[in-house]
C-alpha cells in the first residue's frame, strides 16, 4: 500500500464530497492518510475527520502562515495536551515561511520552538514546512533541541541540496509532494535521487499541488500513486517496490500510528 502522509481533509474543498475522496483513495491502494492540523482553534475539525475514518490519522499544530493569529493559544502545553488523542501522530504543520512572510518571523520563529519542545516532551515528530527559511530551520532545530534527537520531517520538499543533505543527516525524512512530477523540477529530482530511499515519504499535501497529469485541478489523496511513480522511476527502483518502502519509513517515523486498520 501507499501511504498520504500530509494532505488537508478538513478544508472547504472537500466538504461535499469527502466520503467520495476517501473512497477513491482506498481504491488506488492509498492505505493511510494523515490530514494536517494547520489552526489549533480548529484541531477540532481534524480531529472529527480522522475519528470518522479507520484508515486516517491527523496531527496538532500551527502552519507559519496562522503564528500571529494563534500565538496566544498555541503554547507547549496545549500542543501536548492536544497530542494525547490516540489519533494524532505528529506536531505540526509548524515550521518558517519566509515567502509569503503572512506572520511576523519572530512569532513564526517562537512558534515553532514550542512544537520543537512539545515533540521533545511527547517522543512525537515535528511536520516543518519552510519556505526560504532553510538557514533559520535546521538552526532552531538544533538550538532547541540542545543535544537531543527531535524526529521530524520536511514535508513538501522542494529546498535545495544543502537542506537535504543536512536534514538528512541530522535523522530528518523528506515527504515529497506532486512538485516532483514537474516538468520545472530537474533539480529537485537530482536531489531526490541522492537521498537515501529510507529517508523519503510521499504526499499530496492535498487539495494544493496535484501532480502530473491533474496538475491545475484540485489535488486528492489517490494522486498520490502518480507522485510515488515518479520518484520510483528516479530512485529506480519498481512502483511495488517504492511504497512498500516508503510505507515503512511511514510507520518507522510516526511510530504512535497503528499498523492495524482496524485499530486506528
Amino acid at each position: 500500500m501507499l501511504v498520504d502522509s500530509h494532505c488537508h481533509l478538513d478544508f472547504p474543498d472537500f466538504a461535499e464530497e469527502l466520503d467520495a475522496v476517501v473512497d477513491r483513495a482506498r481504491q488506488a491502494g492509498i492505505g493511510r492518510m494523515v490530514t494536517i492540523c494547520t489552526y489549533i482553534s480548529r484541531f477540532d475539525r481534524i480531529l472529527a475527520v480522522a475519528e470518522r475514518y479507520d484508515d486516517i490519522l491527523c496531527t496538532v499544530g500551527v502552519h507559519p502562515h496562522q503564528a500571529q493569529e494563534e500565538f496566544a493559544i498555541t503554547t507547549v502545553d496545549k500542543l501536548v495536551e492536544l497530542s494525547r488523542h490516540p489519533k494524532v501522530i505528529g506536531l505540526g504543520e509548524t515550521g518558517l515561511d519566509y515567502f509569503y512572510d503572512k506572520s511576523p518571523r519572530d512569532q513564526q520563529q517562537e512558534c515553532f520552538r514550542r512544537h520543537i519542545r512539545a515533540s521533545l516532551e511527547t517522543g512525537l515528530p515535528l511536520i516543518i514546512h519552510t519556505r526560504d527559511a532553510d538557514d533559520d530551520t535546521m538552526r532552531i532545530v538544533k538550538e532547541e533541541a540542545a543535544g537531543q534527537k527531535v524526529k521530524g520531517l520536511l514535508h513538501c520538499f522542494s529546498s535545495g541540496r544543502a537542506l537535504a543533505e543536512e536534514a538528512v543527516e541530522y535523522g530528518f525524512t523528506l515527504s515529497l509532494s506532486g512538485i516532483v512530477t514537474f516538468k520545472k523540477s530537474e533539480d529537485l529530482r537530482a536531489i531526490v535521487k541522492d537521498v537515501p530511499l529510507d529517508r523519503l515519504l510521499v504526499e499530496t499535501d492535498a487539495p494544493y499541488l496535484a501532480p502530473i497529469p491533474f496538475r491545475g485541478k484540485r489535488n486528492e489523496p489517490a494522486y498520490v500513486a502518480h507522485t510515488a511513480s515518479c520518484v520510483a522511476e528516479v530512485k529506480g527502483v519498481s512502483a511495488d517496490e517504492l511504497a512498500r518502502v516508503t510505507t515503512e519509513n511511514f510507520f518507522r517515523l510516526f511510530d504512535k500510528a497503528p499498523q492495524d486498520k482496524a485499530a486506528a
